[in-house]
């Protein structure tokens, strides 16, 4: 007996066990059915126990004499099991509600007259043999009390056949092991057997050697011998699984395609995602369902366990001469499976992975080395099922696309049904749900997972395996290497996903090395979206990579002096180095490792595997140099944040923010500094701050370790992160470091140089955000003057610099100043540029704002309509710049007092922003600001709330409580607390904001001021008139210190302070103040401005209420003309002017 049959024999009588289990539950319910068989029944489970345990010191049984009778006696013991097995068949067949003596008594003479419970004693007493083998006892002495317990009380068991029924005389041995053979011998010595011969027995192998003198001496005769052929049965190795999810329609799918003649069927898919599930399920319904159909199994992963596979059919269906030393196994397999007569068969081949078992030379003299595939018949009478990780491999031994079944990860309904069975509990539907996405809904992953939890409960449970899994990508591959046992899945394969997984990586590194190297350069990507360009690049430089220098607003890159270089890529032909690529596609894909796109473009790889990859490369000491050749490929491929390289920065973002994640060695880290700085510059760009800040702060940091805080590069990074920090509202940070920025550049590229200039006008930004105007003006006029002298007029940096001037202009109300630089700048770009290049529509856009301060909505909305239509075109309806567009004519529509439209581009504004960039986006907030903002116009307070309140919890979140885009939302929400009467909680907010404001902006700060002025006029509405009258008095004087007389919020709070007076009845202190305003906004704005014609509105209260009723009514009535004209019959300003004319003329 070889080592190798031993293991075969256990597995055979367990596949035997299992079938006899499940045809007994078929019977068990037969009136009349003698107590022998429910006895019999009691004890298989122990059978099959003992047997399993069994199986692991069986594969380390070598071959000796005292090995091989113990491989006689399990030869026997399969025979006893078999027979038993037909017993019960039998029965099943021929018997319905009631027991049929006749059967069970013919059917136990054909058989050599044995009794159920006779064939279970001698069974029994085999596997006492077994484990009291000195190969054995020490890992299965514990199995010695159980079996000799069941035999004795089998011993006791009324007969289930009498002596008469059979025909026996009593005392007489069978030749199959009834109760009255004697096999045991326990001594030392030589002893007498029961045909008086003497024997040799060891004290250490404790069982019965007289087999030996039984079948020894005549063996090739009793090889020889005809044996009767047995019924169809099955040689499934693994119990049906009680656990199994029925997943969509692929085990139906099996079925249909075995119902043709001849079939080939393939289950196709990546390792751990249940193929060799899916067929055992099948299998045991055929053997259930069929019971006149033979179920082959046959271990496919090498030659040796597919001649193995062909033996165990040999001996299942006793082939002659199959004990022959020279006769040809799958030969004679393979005719038999051919002879239709021998009635319908199911082969299944699992893990049938590598090419070289079925197409590869095979060994033996009898064979001539023929390979295997050609022992595989198509006869019309059977089907042959593949399971394979290879897709190519199935093809070519299916011979046809159609009948292949891709097998993936579970659909989430079946994931969380699986995992619920595996724990036998219910558990949290959010915790499964995310758990089983954090395993890819790989059924493997998920059966180990649950295994896991329940070996080591309570100090586990679903969600703390699932924090431990995220907790860190160490404690992720601790769990996921844990192996906690599979009944249903072959003794030599792990049960540990990484594990499984890495044999494929091992069998494809020995197959093709260029392959395994693409598998592990992918391994680094982010899971999806990973371009085939980045990949395998197009042919450039020797190096690989191009030295790049760019500039964009204060920022300068310059490759580090360490470039990447790709060592690994071929310099031979383009075709060829194509043609490779392609061929290691190509095999990633066939074993199920990548999927691509429809186009072929874009790859795709299972977190879970990049994992198990990353770890295979730690093992071999490879991982580093995988790191380093993706963070190389990635900075080549990655441009900056500039407006022209949105799309491919958009394409690749995912992957830098994976790389991020990657602590690069010493000599990778100048370039993983660079990828770090563009990718913190397009996150910028984007208005994802808290990214951009984490990644230009990196990057910033090593340059300055690396190449010292004035280099260039060092700066450029600084200087976007300073940005950063002044679109967070952290200005004072962003100051200082503008200013080191600025102050250096200065020094060693001089003063009038573009970074240099650059520089200053971030600083001037930072001003400008602080509303600090004259501060931001002089560096604005100082950087436009400089850019006119050295690049000219029409420049690009030059027309920036005005289009920043012009904006300082708009925020301190110098609307004509800001209208002509602005206009300027648009019909340059429109020359220069174009009419539709971004810049032109942006400096459009500008112009438009100014118009809409100016109250001139026509030329407003004429510009941002064109605007918005053509960024449609251009960008598309859903990128940031568009929605941007319409939220400005939305913002005009708003100040029409055209509700309706506004709040219609609000709305989809709003919901574009939540999908494209997020609900917490603060572009989306802005959007869902001003919706509120538009439900608070039209009175519609409780939709307001609603909207203000969740901006300002997640600002808060986002931002931090006292972010000035916090503190506006808080302002924001104070105002339509304000418009419901709900002063005191009003007032709260406002006393809030200002406080706020005070300590982090400044107490004259323009925000600050307005902060004042709307808890002033909460004090109005309250009737508390000297708090009111304080606070107002303190706005406006610093109003007209820091912004001028005659700005626009200077005249507003001078309208203010006139309606606190007129609320106290202090008539030409108010008139006094309103006439001034009213003039001050003709002269600056214009009669026709909407302030302009609110101030002739309030000054005409004020007279009626001085008693001076024909003057009202004229200024009325003029004010009620401009209105109808400018704003529309139907304006609320309009109906409300012309109310007070109609009221006061009667």
């Amino acid at each position: 007996m070889s080592g190798r049959e031993l293991p075969r024999q256990i597995t055979r009588l367990i596949e035997v066990t299992d079938r006899t289990m499940e045809v007994y539950d078929t019977i068990k319910d037969i009136r009349g059915l003698p107590e022998a068989f429910q006895e019999v029944r009691k004890w298989l489970p122990l059978v099959e126990q003992t047997l399993r345990e069994a199986k692991t010191p069986a594969k380390k049984v070598e071959f000796t004499n005292d090995t091989n009778m113990l491989g006689t006696r399990m030869d026997n013991c399969e025979e006893k099991a078999d027979n038993l097995l037909e017993i019960f068949q039998k029965i099943a067949r021929k018997s319905t509600e009631e027991y049929v003596p006749s059967v069970y008594r013919s059917i136990a003479v054909k058989l050599g007259k044995h009794r159920v419970e006779t064939l279970m004693g001698g069974i029994l007493e085999d596997l006492l043999a077994l484990v009291a083998h000195h190969m054995f006892q020490a890992v299965m002495q514990k199995q010695v009390e159980p079996l000799d317990k069941a035999k004795q009380e089998l011993a006791n068991v009324s007969p289930s056949l009498s002596e008469s029924d059979l025909d026996e005389q009593p005392g007489t041995a069978s030749q199959h092991g009834d109760r009255n053979q004697q096999f045991n011998n326990f001594g030392i010595g030589p002893q007498k057997n029961v045909d008086g011969n003497y024997f040799e027995a060891k004290g250490d192998q404790h069982f019965v050697t007289e087999i030996n003198h039984i079948y020894a001496e005549n063996r090739a005769g009793i090889s020889d011998r005809p044996e009767t052929p047995p019924k169809p049965f099955a040689t499934i190795p693994f119990s049906r699984d009680p656990d199994f999810v029925n997943r969509g329609n692929i085990v139906d799918q099996i079925d249909e395609r075995c119902s043709k003649p001849a079939a080939r069927v393939a289950l196709v898919g990546l390792g751990g995602v249940g193929k060799s599930q899916l067929a055992i399920e099948f299998a045991h319904r055929i053997a259930a369902e069929q019971p006149d159909v033979w179920v082959f199994w046959v271990h496919a992963g090498t030659q040796a366990r597919v001649e193995e596979g062909f033996r165990t059919i040999a001996d299942a269906v006793k082939l002659p001469g199959r004990n022959q030393a020279k006769t040809n196994i799958p030969q004679i397999v393979y005719h038999w499976l051919s002879n239709e007569r021998n009635g319908r068969w199911i082969m299944i081949l699992d893990s049938a992975d590598d090419r070289d078992v079925f197409y590869g030379p095979t060994s033996g003299d009898a064979r001539n080395g023929r390979p295997f595939v050609t022992y595989l018949p198509q006869s019309r009478n059977g089907s042959v099922i593949i399971t394979t990780r290879n897709r190519n491999l199935a093809f070519r031994l299916t011979g046809r696309r159609q009948n292949m079944i891709e097998v993936g990860p579970m659909a989430r309904t079946d994931a969380l049904t699986l995992l619920e069975k595996k724990l036998e509990s219910p558990t949290d539907l959010d915790v499964a749900i995310e758990l089983v996405q954090a395993l890819d809904l790989v059924p493997l992953a998920i059966s180990q997972a649950a295994a896991y939890i329940q070996a080591i409960a309570p100090d586990s449970s679903p969600e703390k395996y699932l924090a431990e899994f995220r907790e860190s990508e160490r404690k992720k591959t601790r769990l996921l290497q844990y192996d906690g046992g599979d009944l249903r899945r072959d003794g030599g394969a792990s049960n540990a996903i990484l594990t499984t997984w890495q044999i494929s990586f091992d069998h494809i590194r020995s197959k093709r090395r260029s392959a395994a190297d693409l598998l592990s350069l992918i391994s680094f990507f982010d899971r999806q979206g990973i371009p085939r360009w980045v990949l395998h690049p197009p042919k450039t430089t020797k190096d690989g990579m191009r030295r790049r220098r760019q500039s964009k607003a204060g920022t300068l890159e310059l490759d580090d002096s360490s470039s990447a270089t790709d060592d690994d890529i071929d310099n031979g032909a383009d075709d060829d180095i194509d043609g490779g690529f392609k061929d290691d596609v190509a095999m990633l894909r066939d074993y199920c490792l990548i999927t691509t796109n429809e186009v072929g473009d874009e790859f795709e790889m299972h977190g879970l595997v990049q994992l198990s990859t990353r770890r295979w490369l730690e093992a071999f000491g490879r991982e580093e140099v995988f790191k380093k050749q993706y963070i190389e490929r990635l900075t080549a491929s990655f441009p900056t944040g500039q407006y022209e390289n949105w799309v491919t920065c958009r394409s690749l973002f995912a992957h830098v923010q994976v790389a991020f994640g990657y602590r690069p060695s010493e000599d990778t880290l100048g370039i993983w500094a660079t990828l770090l700085h563009n990718g913190g510059w397009y996150a910028w760009s984007q208005g994802v701050y808290e990214v951009a800040q984490q990644m230009l702060g990196k990057a910033r940091k090593v340059r300055k370790r690396r190449l010292g805080k004035d280099d260039m590069a060092t700066l450029a990074s600084t200087s976007i992160f300073a940005m950063v920090l002044s679109n967070q509202g952290r200005w004072e940070e962003a100051e200082k470091l503008e200013v080191q920025v600025m102050e250096t550049s200065k020094t060693k590229l001089g003063a009038d140089h573009p970074d240099t200039l650059t520089s200053m006008a971030n600083l001037a930004s930072t001003f400008w955000n602080q509303g600090r105007w004259e501060e931001a003006e002089k560096l604005e006029v100082q950087v436009m003057e400089t850019r006119k002298t050295k690049l000219g007029a029409d420049h690009p940096s030059t027309l920036t610099s005005m289009a920043n001037l012009a904006s300082t202009y708009r925020n301190q109300g110098r609307w004509e100043e800001a209208e002509k630089l602005e206009v300027q700048v648009m019909e340059t770009r429109k020359t220069k540029l174009g009419a539709d290049h971004p810049s032109t529509l942006t400096s459009m856009a500008n112009l438009a704002s100014t118009y809409r301060n100016q109250g001139r909505w026509e030329e407003a909305e004429k510009l941002e309509v064109q605007v918005m239509e053509t960024r449609k075109i251009k960008l598309g309806a859903d990128h940031p710049d568009t929605l941007t567009s319409m939220a400005n004519l939305a913002s005009t529509f708003w100040n029409q007092g055209r509700w309706e439209e506004a709040e219609k581009l609000f709305v989809q504004v709003m919901v574009t922003s939540k999908t494209k960039l997020g609900a917490d986006h603060p572009s989306t907030l802005t959007s869902m600001a001003n919706l509120a903002s538009t439900y608070r116009n039209q009175g519609r307070w409780e939709e307001a709330e609603k909207l203000e309140v969740q901006v300002m919890e997640t600002r808060k979140t986002k931002l931090g409580a006292d972010h000035p885009d916090t503190l506006t939302s808080m302002a924001n929400l104070a105002s339509t607390f304000w418009n419901q009467g709900r002063w005191e909680e009003a007032e709260k907010l406002e006393v809030q904001v200002m406080e706020t404001r005070k300590t982090k902006l400044g107490a004259d700060h323009p925000s600050t001021l307005t902060s004042m002025a709307n808890l002033a006029s909460t004090y109005r509405n309250q009737g508390r008139w000297e708090e009111a009258e304080k606070l107002e008095v303190q706005v406006m004087k610093t109003r007209k210190t820091k912004l001028g007389a005659d700005h626009p919020d200077t005249q507003t709070s001078m309208a203010n302070l006139a309606s606190t007076f007129w609320n106290q009845g202090r008539w030409e202190e108010a008139e006094k103040l309103e006439v001034q305003v009213m003039e001050t906004r003709k002269t600056k704005l214009g009669a026709d401005h909407p302030d302009t014609l609110m101030s002739m509105n309030n000054l005409a209260f004020t007279w009626k209420d001085q008693g001076r009723q024909s003057d009202a009514i004229v200024l009325m009535e003029e004010c009620s003309q401009a209105r109808q004209r400018l704003l529309g019959a139907g304006h609320p300003d309009t109906l409300s002017s012309l109310a007070a004319v109609a009221e006061w003329s009667s």
